[in-house]
């Protein structure tokens, strides 16, 4: 069973950092080691819906990113440990939501695999 850990949220100042990180642990259901395409953060903010907010593939130099959060976030990828991480800059109080990381098999369209979601919670 494939799972996904997440950690680093928490209550920060607006002007502020933080680091969330996410790795995967475990293996297919064949028994065969985990493979990836892809990992990601989404985030759901209360009373919207939930938004991509960063991605990265697994097998190329490509990562992508929401307008929102252009050149205050950067996702960076561990491939030898399944994980990713998001650092998060100049916060802002929209910024505040619920993260979520995903991830993607080789072979699939969608991100079939989440984690539980940690709070990012942005003060003025």
């Amino acid at each position: 069973q494939v799972q996904l850990a997440e950690s680093g949220g928490g209550l920060v100042q607006a002007g502020g950092s933080l680091r969330l990180s996410c790795a995967a642990s475990g293996r297919a259901v064949s028994g065969r080691p985990l493979t990836l395409s892809a990992m990601a953060w989404f985030r759901q903010a209360p009373g919207k819906e939930r938004e991509l907010v960063a991605a990265t593939l697994w097998g190329a130099h490509h990562t992508r990113y929401s307008d929102s959060v252009k050149g205050r976030f950067t996702i960076a990828k561990d491939i030898a440990k399944n994980s990713v991480h998001l650092q998060m800059s100049s916060l802002k109080p929209e910024d505040t939501a619920v993260y979520y990381c995903a991830a993607r098999r080789v072979g699939e369209q969608d991100y079939g695999i989440w984690g539980q979601g940690t709070q990012v919670t942005v003060s003025s």
